[in-house]
């Protein structure tokens, strides 16, 4: 469960690299209602997503050479520093040093050693994380994408000491690792690393590992379809895993990797 009292570890953030502003605010805007509120005159067109006035995600420019449309998840930390190095310890590599929000707020973006992408961020006064979660239309879930998750449960271990609990996906869909902050309890469970053969990795065409959000729906079939409507594609039509809901793999009008989750009632 993601929630917005955010603990060392969590996400606490989410941004969208994109080859055009315009063209992914009318997307999510017909899926999921938000609404893009420009954040200061910048070359980026950084902006933030909001659903009924709350932030529930950012938007910007691609910028980095060769970078594909994609999601970036950020966790939160209380020293962006001290992650910077654990990060190099355990052999991942620092994409942007951290880099101060104001008088307070610190982020830094990383990849770690098979190349999946992430960042953290430390909120500061008046700067906190996203604020509309675990409802829909707002993020749920996090997910890692990953032929190899012996070697992801052991760098994100050593960087963020999360708690884990492994399961086998029913159907011979290999094996799933759920992921706890440090010294939570499962309630606070706030996403997953999946078993991917390089062939599904249909973000970076198999070429490195990723992390997707989870954005939760009241109804996946409707919001599937409206993925369709507005130009983006469905990856894998909605289906049900037990336990979890009903779910889809979608992508937006630039590719960008995503999944609609329905809950299970609880």
């Amino acid at each position: 469960m993601i929630t917005t009292d955010y603990v060392p570890g969590s996400p606490s953030w989410l941004d969208l690299g994109t080859p055009d502003v315009a063209a992914a605010a009318a997307f999510y805007g017909g899926v999921f209602g938000w609404e893009l509120r420009p954040m200061g005159k910048n070359p980026s067109g950084y902006g933030a997503f909001l659903l009924e006035g709350r932030t529930a995600a950012a938007v910007g420019l691609l910028t980095e050479e060769g970078a594909v449309p994609a999601w970036t998840v950020y966790f939160t930390t209380t020293d962006a520093q001290a992650t910077a190095r654990a990060v190099v310890s355990a052999g991942g590599s620092v994409r942007v040093p951290p880099t101060k929000l104001g008088e307070e707020a610190t982020f830094a973006q990383f990849s770690d050693p098979a190349g999946g992408q992430f960042a953290v961020f430390r909120p500061g006064r008046g700067q906190g994380g996203i604020e509309a979660v675990d409802e829909p239309g707002a993020l749920v879930w996090v997910e890692y994408c990953t032929p190899d998750p012996a070697a992801a449960r052991e760098f994100y271990g050593s960087v963020f000491g999360w708690q884990t609990d492994e399961m086998t996906v029913p159907g011979g869909g290999g094996s799933y690792t759920m992921l706890t902050p440090a010294g939570e309890s499962q309630q606070r469970m706030h996403g997953g690393i999946a078993e991917a053969q390089p062939e599904h990795l249909t973000q970076t065409g198999g070429r490195r590992p990723y992390w997707h959000p989870v954005f939760a729906t009241a109804d996946c079939d409707a919001t599937a379809a409206s993925v369709n409507a507005f130009g983006g594609t469905v990856r894998m039509a909605p289906s049900d895993a037990e336990g979890v809901g009903r779910l889809a793999v979608c992508a937006d009008v630039a590719g960008a990797e995503f999944v609609l989750l329905t809950p299970a009632p609880m």
